[in-house]
């Protein structure tokens, strides 16, 4: 049989998807240091943030950094296949695990916002009448006006750092989220599409629909939401704290970890911090960095690990701060820019 130049091509494209598939792809790219492959959460990129900080990066280090956006859970699952250089996401829990099951080499934290929750504005669970703001008062109740038939509620279920939140706040409202809030019969009000952030507010609007969001991304998209507002918003346990870990390279030999290095030193540098805390939409700050210039952290906002990763500051290249030399407990005093 004549092999012609489309049957080579056609051979040629079955052969790149086979790679593709079995992760030897990433493993063929692992030499290639002009490129940086970024697993992290909608957030980041829907908000903006990425677009406006990596080409400073890019610029300075004569790379191209790739871009995997996608929920939480399943940045990490690149992580943990070695189908990326480094990770950065916002679920704390999450974070803890792929660090002690040895998938992580490094990590730090990064910057925080805080969660929200926005709503149809006639606000028919009537939410903002709960003061002081209670994000656990305000579940109960969306579960009660929900079963009533009176909203719905727009879910990302794709574990993301966001759902993962979103169920830790049903837990808190003492709900079983498996067994009383993601089953058949909750269909009808409560919504589990599968999304990212930016889809589901669009969907959210679509519906009149209550949802969960980070600030960042909110702030980003409002404007095409005009339907929506928030509803609840500057109760602590809507804290949101963002972690950047490089993927283990003992396990994973093609990762890029001296380039991932040296993107976690760009993000936690003064120059990083910096572009983290100009970055504004419509004159407001999505994000707050946790580093000041001398390299100390600025929040506690659930970095419990503040000592450890000011003492690790050298791994990156960075100077160890004075108060990592007589810190001895790593939580320092709260004192967050946003207005609780």
């Amino acid at each position: 049989m004549e092999i012609t130049s489309k049957t080579l091509t056609i051979i040629g494209v079955i052969a790149i998807s086979a790679l593709i598939a079995s992760g030897t792809y990433f493993m063929l790219q692992g030499d290639d240091e002009s490129e940086l492959i970024l697993a992290t959460t909608t957030s980041t990129y829907d908000s903006g943030l990425l677009d406006y900080m990596m080409p400073t990066f890019e610029e300075e280090n004569a790379v191209k950094v790739s871009i995997l956006a996608v929920g939480t859970g399943q940045a990490l699952e690149y992580g943990k296949r070695g189908d990326c250089d480094v990770v950065l996401v916002h679920a704390r829990s999450s974070e803890d695990a792929f660090m002690n099951e040895g998938y992580g080499s490094l990590r730090f934290c990064v910057m925080y916002n805080d969660f929200v929750i926005v709503g149809p504005s006639d606000d028919p669970a009537n939410l903002l009448s709960i003061i002081p703001a209670n994000v656990t008062q305000a579940f109960l109740t969306l579960y009660d006006e929900g079963k009533s038939g009176n909203i719905i509620f727009v879910s990302r279920g794709d574990d993301s750092g966001t759902h993962k939140r979103e169920k830790s706040l049903w837990a808190k409202a003492g709900f079983d989220y498996e067994d009383e809030i993601a089953i058949s019969e909750n269909a009808d009000w409560y919504h589990s599409v599968g999304q990212g952030m930016g889809s589901t507010l669009q969907i959210a609007h679509e519906e009149l629909a209550y949802t969960l969001t980070d600030r960042g991304t909110w702030i980003a998209l409002r404007e095409n939401l005009e339907d929506l507002k928030i509803v609840l918003e500057e109760d602590p346990d809507l804290l949101n704290p963002y972690g950047v870990m490089a993927v283990n390279q003992t396990l994973h030999s093609h990762v890029k970890f001296d380039l991932a290095k040296k993107f976690i030193k760009f993000l936690i540098s003064a120059e990083g911090q910096q572009l983290i805390d100009r970055y504004e939409k419509d004159g407001e700050q999505l994000f707050f960095p946790l580093w000041d210039e001398e390299g100390n952290h600025l929040h506690d906002t659930n970095c419990p690990t503040t000592h450890e990763e000011e003492m690790n500051r050298p791994a990156v290249g960075l100077d160890i701060p004075v108060s990592a030399e007589i810190l001895s407990e790593g939580i320092m005093t709260f004192n967050r820019k946003l207005t609780i």
